[in-house]
């Protein structure tokens, strides 16, 4: 590879990096041609990019990328290195989940999520079950609602002569 692509393409992975808060690191050799393509195809049709390049770009590219701390993944940059980026933390590990029911590979060899970093393909499980932080605002707000939502049907459940008669009863106490 010339030193002029080679610069462009690290130009490129640090760009992803940069921009990316959740990555996946991955090893997909011995998948045959077929494999692989229907394996980027899952990627491609739930919104994930997966790039395959060499490991030394890939350091130099998260070497680059100012204020993160990637030191505990550059071990893991050896053999054949695929990276998958998505959009969010758990969708790269479903569908690692979801192809390796009928394969062995891709293992994974990493994965940094929102600064956290996961490491060994033991994690897919426990990423894979990771909830998105829409998901986790919406239950927030749900579990923040309910005492509210509990209180209205008390009293809506109630008659208004009962309301009525309790405020009297308080008024009353007060004077």
């Amino acid at each position: 590879m010339e030193k002029n692509l080679k610069n462009q393409e690290i130009a490129t992975l640090k760009e992803k990096f940069s921009n990316s808060t959740y990555f996946y690191i991955t090893d997909s050799s011995t998948l045959n041609v077929e494999k692989i393509n229907k394996f980027r195809r899952l990627c491609f049709n739930s919104g994930i990019e997966y790039r395959v390049s060499k490991n030394t770009l890939i350091r130099k590219a998260l070497e680059q990328v100012e204020g993160n701390n990637y030191e505990a993944l550059y071990p893991l940059l050896n053999g054949p290195t695929g990276v998958m980026f998505s959009a969010d933390s758990s969708s790269a590990a479903k569908v690692l989940k979801e192809f390796r029911k009928g394969n062995d590979k891709p293992v994974l060899k990493g994965a940094y999520i929102d600064s956290d970093i996961f490491i060994g393909d033991n994690q897919i499980a426990v990423l894979a079950a990771l909830k998105s932080k829409s998901e986790l605002l919406g239950e927030i707000i749900g579990l923040l609602q309910s005492p509210a939502k509990n209180v209205i049907s008390a009293l809506a459940g109630s008659s208004g002569q009962k309301i009525a008669s309790l405020l009297k009863t308080l008024e009353d106490r007060s004077n």
